[in-house]
């Protein structure tokens, strides 16, 4: 298991929409002591809120497209720059595309920071659009949750050779139940120290 001695501590979390990537990133966080930053969540609470940045996504959000980088960029670099992550962070939903990616390594090297690995969880497509429909929220209709996945796999599945390349992927299957899944990503976390 991996604890919160481990050096392993700027964690990214990438897979489709309906991997269960909240639901790791949660039990990751409280395992490695260090915040999930989860952008979708960060997002949701800013259009239930009514904010400026709320009003300016709730309807890219309704049809399944994608914030635009410069928006994403100021959330996810003001977050990055918050003191209880100084220590670490597990990212969940940035980046989704390789500028953004390219964005990220910026964003992190003024932070004098860097990834430690990359996490990738890999779900069947009918999977994923079984569990989103089982969720029943307001925009998890067939045709958007079909929209998102066509929209992952053109731009944020290329993340995963991005990473590769660099040495620090680490692919978990996620189509098992959670429990398993759990532990799949504390061995890949723990296999090697600085994954």
């Amino acid at each position: 298991m991996v604890d919160a001695r481990s050096p392993v501590r700027r964690l990214l979390l990438v897979g489709p929409p309906g991997a269960g990537k909240g639901t790791q990133a949660a039990f990751l966080s409280e395992a490695l002591g260090t915040p999930a930053v989860s952008t979708g969540d960060m997002l949701r609470a800013a259009v239930a809120a009514g904010s400026e940045l709320g009003l300016q996504v709730a309807d890219l959000m309704k049809r399944g497209a994608l914030v635009d980088d410069d928006t994403m960029a100021r959330v996810v670099g003001g977050r990055l720059a918050a003191e209880d992550v100084r220590e670490g962070f597990l990212l969940d939903g940035y980046p989704r595309t390789l500028r953004q990616a390219e964005t990220l390594d910026g964003i992190l090297g003024q932070l004098g920071l860097k990834l430690d690995a990359v996490l990738v969880l890999e779900v069947p497509e009918e999977e994923l659009v079984t569990r989103a429909l089982a969720r029943s929220r307001e925009d998890d209709k067939e045709e958007v949750i079909r929209h998102r996945l066509a929209v992952y796999r053109e731009d944020t599945a290329p993340l995963v050779d991005f990473y590769r390349e660099r040495g620090i992927l680490r692919r978990i299957d996620g189509h098992q139940p959670i429990e398993k899944v759990t532990s799949a990503l504390h061995s890949a976390l723990s296999a090697e120290g600085t994954c």
